[in-house]
């Protein structure tokens, strides 16, 4: 860490001690959130969100799979995430690391709990049925890859499009029908500096966090699923607190899926 680092890491410190932000945001506020979808002509759906200037892309591709073991007629979910060299000096190119692991888990766990994906209806045949792959890259790093890769996820999801498996071939073009989903799941992300807990933390306050904690909910505020970072703590009364936030906030989440058109 350079010498402007540590000064900047001390200013962000001190003015959270006064209540103040780097960006003038409040501490229970979003940055601003743009949404596309659409944004990758070949794929079956995608999406694009920015979060501030943190950019996230998901793509979804569906192909004939075979099904799991211990579940013959539903089909498959993956999840995976690529940080991109071109989003941070810090990314590298190779295996995925162990953020990237983690950023495809959270975004995976909250779209399987909340049942998004109706995966009976992805049943073909007898040994075979179809696979959902979503890849997330993150194009631009600024903090708070977690809620902008589950938000650009379901994004795409809401509007994919299932080819069709006719003959032994998968048929791509025409008129397809839309992949069936169930609602939507949001997350939100808090970061805690110094005692502080700030709602979507960009890369400045990221780099300087005791602990963190992404909580992801449905339509009807059920909790899906909820997945801590980092080594500090947070008491009972700041989960509450918290979750409640989650609540509030994740109904303009809901509003951001809801507003997209192909």
């Amino acid at each position: 860490m350079g010498y402007i680092d540590i000064v900047k890491n001390e200013y962000i410190k001190e003015i959270l001690h006064k209540g103040i932000r780097d960006d003038g945001r409040k501490f229970m506020q979003y940055r601003s959130i743009q949404a596309s979808v659409g944004t990758i002509p070949n794929a079956e759906g995608s999406a694009e969100v920015d979060i501030g200037n943190t950019k996230v892309l998901a793509g979804i591709k569906i192909d004939v799979d075979t099904p799991m073991p211990d579940k013959p007629e539903e089909g498959n979910l993956i999840v995976s995430a690529e940080l991109l060299p071109l989003a941070s000096p810090d990314y590298d190119i190779g295996p995925p690391s162990p953020a990237a692991i983690e950023l495809a888990r959270v975004v995976d766990r909250g779209i399987r709990a909340a049942n998004i994906l109706d995966t009976q209806s992805l049943f073909i045949e007898k040994d075979k049925v179809w696979s959902v792959f979503i890849d997330i890259y993150v194009l631009n790093y600024d903090g708070n890859l977690f809620d902008a890769s589950t938000l650009s996820a379901v994004a795409a999801l809401l509007h994919t499009r299932q080819p069709k498996y006719e003959e032994e071939k998968v048929i791509r073009e025409g008129t397809l029908p839309k992949l069936k989903t169930n609602g939507m799941v949001t997350s939100c992300t808090f970061g805690k500096i110094n005692g502080n807990i700030l709602l979507d933390p960009d890369g400045s306050e990221e780099s300087i966090m005791d602990t963190r904690l992404t909580i992801a909910n449905d339509e009807n505020n059920n909790i899906k699923a909820m997945q801590k970072g980092l080594h500090g703590t947070f008491s009972i009364k700041e989960v509450e607190s918290m979750i409640d936030t989650t609540f509030e906030k994740s109904k303009d989440l809901r509003s951001v899926l809801s507003s997209l058109e192909n």
